[in-house]
């Protein structure tokens, strides 16, 4: 890598607030923001609105929408298409 041109890549702690969840991993994402990590060092802390702690897909609470019991209903209520 030439020197100068990449941006500083460290330890970055991500928080998500709603799952009150935080991991630790590397980034070239910085913060003003600080927190104490459990192994007492001091990290950057970027807060995150979702993540695999709370988001739907990952969490098993995803609804699936039954599309083929849609269409159906809207064909028997307008008629099907002439093509």
């Amino acid at each position: 890598m030439q020197p100068g041109i990449h941006p500083a890549y460290g330890s970055v702690v991500f928080r998500d607030r709603a799952a009150d969840y935080a991991f630790l991993t590397r980034s070239t994402a910085t913060s003003d923001k600080t927190v104490e990590w459990e192994d007492g060092n001091t990290y950057p802390v970027i807060d995150v609105e979702i993540s695999s702690a709370s988001h739907p897909f990952y969490t098993g609470t995803a609804r699936v929408l039954d599309t083929a019991g849609r269409v159906e209903r809207f064909e028997r209520r307008y008629g099907k298409r002439a093509r």
